[in-house]
């Protein structure tokens, strides 16, 4: 988004991004929409333009995504906290405190170590599974 998209399909608390064939990704975003009162709407980003939110699919297959209609991006663990800051009392302050900056970071360590593991959780199966690593393209400047 911000490249001159339309951004009106995307609703004013965000629409979030889950991988449709995950099924421990789908009973969380189950329980957020039963439970939470939010605000946010849910789709599978495989049913999603991706490049009108400004994402490709790796970025959209590596973690869950929040995408607003000014065109700001939550990833991650910050994303979660998104949905919950579109919800009710007590997931609104639960949202805020994911926010902060000593919590924010293990909020995100959390989000990574339960995405990596998503496929050992309830509802999760072998197609939840991330795809490995390339450390490839993880070399520095400095290593090229």
């Amino acid at each position: 988004m911000g490249r001159g998209t339309d951004t009106s399909a995307f609703p004013g608390a965000g629409l979030f991004l889950y991988d449709r064939d995950c099924g421990f990704c789908q009973r969380a975003v189950g329980f957020a929409r039963d439970r939470l009162r939010t605000r946010t709407a849910f789709a599978a980003w495989q049913d999603v333009d991706l490049a009108a939110a400004g994402l490709t699919p790796e970025q959209a297959d590596e973690r869950a995504w929040v995408v607003y209609p000014d065109g700001r991006l939550l990833a991650g663990g910050d994303a979660v906290a998104g949905v919950l800051l579109a919800s009710g009392l007590p997931a609104r302050v639960l949202g805020r405190l994911m926010l902060l900056p000593g919590v924010r970071l293990f909020s995100r360590a959390a989000y990574r170590v339960v995405a990596a593991n998503r496929y050992r959780l309830p509802g999760g199966t072998a197609a939840c599974a991330l795809p490995p690593e390339d450390t490839s393209a993880r070399r520095t400047t400095k290593d090229r």
